[in-house]
């Protein structure tokens, strides 16, 4: 009766093995890195609550069930979730796993001696040989500095006694390339470096955005920014406390209106220094406080005056618009809640740096201001700026407000140039346009790990150049007796496709032919394939 076989039981033990190899194994590490790309892509898709809160509250208003499910799991907060850290610890433990075996190998392999000769050569692609009359000695001194001196193997000579199936000879052992392993461990070095170097920098960056008006300036602080986000180690009453001052801001156009020239004129001051004059350029950032800070934007900003209908200023100052061409045609948002009586009023529409009105249009036929006119729509109502959901600057909600009308029932549309003061329909008041002075978007980043990321991301390049080009090869060379002559026999072998392979046993042999006389090797050991084109003939050119 047969017996059914019984497997061993692979104990808690066993399988804790088990999965640590399958964890460090290069290919759960790929599959790891590619995950690690997939489960990063809600972050582009998706508002992130660190970056930009607003956006996230009016998708949670607009998209109440399906919100508040991915606000459980964390996809408006993607680099902070569980599943992604888990995904990024994961990765980089198969990372060290996989790394780590490599690096004491290949530290072994680096002090061991090269391996020794093969005892059959025809066994290999690359293989020659020749009958010599130098003396063995000599033809292993040949040898070994042909390929020490002048191809940088690594050599040893060593003795094969003599059996009952075989004579003893003398051998070199030969090989070159250990650069290659090097590379690539190098590489996932890199890799490993690339990954707490961006986890670092998560930690410890800050970045914020501010819009500055000529004239104006802010202080280094979270709530000075428009919009600012911290890496989780970072205290905000940690930033260096400077202050930012915008004096001027110089821009030059061509003909066709296209940009040349953009330059902002800041005043810096530091704490414990003296206010210092600076410039910002396109890609000349400025350095403050230990971040750059970033010429990222530039337009108008109308000032603008508005009385309620009571004669009493509700609204004064300067308001951004946002270009929305290359002639900087211009649009903006004014939102007045403040009325002494009255509903409240909100003004949207375009600013015309260079107005040029043709019947019912009008456009901006250059950037710079030649003629700056403003044509705005009115409404009044409830802004809604109390309805405890963030607003957008730039956009009105007009749900609970009305649109002012002409007489016929058409919208009203308000169209002054600079210096004007109109009176704005329905009774709500008057618009006056006093200035206008330019503007600039500043980005200022602090990342401590940027150039530890670029150190690595060079040194992953450096790394897998050297895997790819740098060629793995051995060598062996034996030399036996026959019929009172030298014979030697050479192999070279290589790991992957190499084809100056045969070149390193032509060179060898070369080096041995310059001994003295010499001819092909015949008998069993002369091999399949001769490449000695220096033998024309048996007897050989020296013989």
């Amino acid at each position: 009766m047969a017996t059914t076989p019984v497997l061993p039981r692979l104990g808690v033990r066993g399988a804790a093995r088990w999965v640590w190899r399958q964890l460090t194994s290069m290919r759960v590490a790929l599959m790891l890195l590619m995950l690690l790309a997939v489960v990063a892509v809600p972050g582009s898709m998706l508002p992130q609550r660190p970056q930009n809160p607003a956006a996230v509250a009016r998708y949670l208003n607009d998209n109440p069930g399906l919100g508040q499910w991915l606000d459980r799991f964390g996809f408006f907060d993607v680099y902070s979730s569980v599943w992604f850290s888990a995904v990024y610890l994961l990765l980089f433990t198969s990372l060290v796993g996989c790394i780590l075996p490599r690096l004491l190998a290949h530290a072994r392999a680096w002090r061991a001696r090269p391996p020794r000769a093969p005892r059959r050569f025809d066994r290999f692609e690359v293989h020659d040989g020749l009958l010599t009359d130098a003396e063995p000695e000599a033809v292993l001194a040949a040898a070994r500095d042909t390929l020490a001196a002048h191809h940088r193997f690594r050599v040893d000579v060593g003795d094969e006694p003599a059996t009952a199936r075989s004579p003893g000879a003398r051998t070199v052992a030969a090989e070159r390339g250990y650069l290659r392993e090097t590379g690539n461990i190098l590489f996932h070095l890199a890799l490993l470096g690339l990954l707490i170097a961006v986890a670092t920098g998560q930690l410890l960056h800050y970045r914020g955005q501010a819009l500055v008006i000529q004239g104006h300036g802010f202080a280094n602080t979270p709530a000075a920014y428009d919009t600012f986000e911290a890496g989780s180690a970072v205290d905000p009453t940690s930033l260096v406390p400077f202050t930012l001052r915008l004096d001027r801001f110089t821009a030059r156009f061509d003909r066709s209106g296209q940009p040349r020239f953009f330059e902002a004129g800041v005043t810096l001051t530091e704490p414990g220094g003296a206010p210092q004059a600076r410039t910002i350029r396109v890609n000349r950032p400025l350095d403050a406080g230990g971040a750059h800070v970033y010429l990222a934007g530039n337009g108008y900003a109308p000032q603008l005056t508005v009385r309620d209908a009571s004669g009493t200023v509700a609204f004064s100052g300067a308001v951004p618009f946002l270009p929305q061409d290359s002639s900087y045609r211009s649009r903006g948002v004014v939102k007045v809640p403040d009325v002494s009586t009255g509903d409240q009023i909100g003004l949207v529409g375009y600013l015309l740096p260079t107005a040029v009105i043709q019947g019912d249009s009008a456009y901006s036929a250059f950037p710079q201001p030649g003629n700056p006119m403003l044509v705005l729509q009115v409404w009044h109502g409830e802004l809604g700026l109390d309805s405890g959901i963030p607003q957008n600057v730039y956009q009105l909600d007009t749900a609970r407000m009305t649109q002012a009308t002409e007489s016929d029932g058409s919208p009203a549309t308000v169209v002054l140039a600079l210096g004007d003061t109109v009176e704005l329909p329905d009774g709500l008041g008057t618009l006056s346009f006093d200035a206008l002075p330019r503007y600039v978007a500043l980005d200022l980043r602090y990342d401590p790990a940027l150039a530890w990321i670029l150190g690595f991301a060079v040194t992953a390049l450096v790394g897998l150049a050297l895997s790819l080009f740098v060629p793995r090869r051995r060598v062996w060379l034996r030399v036996t007796s026959q019929d009172g002559r030298a014979a030697v026999t050479v192999a070279a072998l290589a790991r992957s496709e190499d084809v100056g392979l045969a070149g390193e046993v032509e060179a060898v042999l070369d080096a041995v032919k310059e001994l003295g006389p010499w001819q092909v090797l015949d008998g069993p050991d002369r091999p399949t394939s001769v490449r000695l084109s220096d033998a024309a003939d048996a007897t050989g050119g020296h013989a």
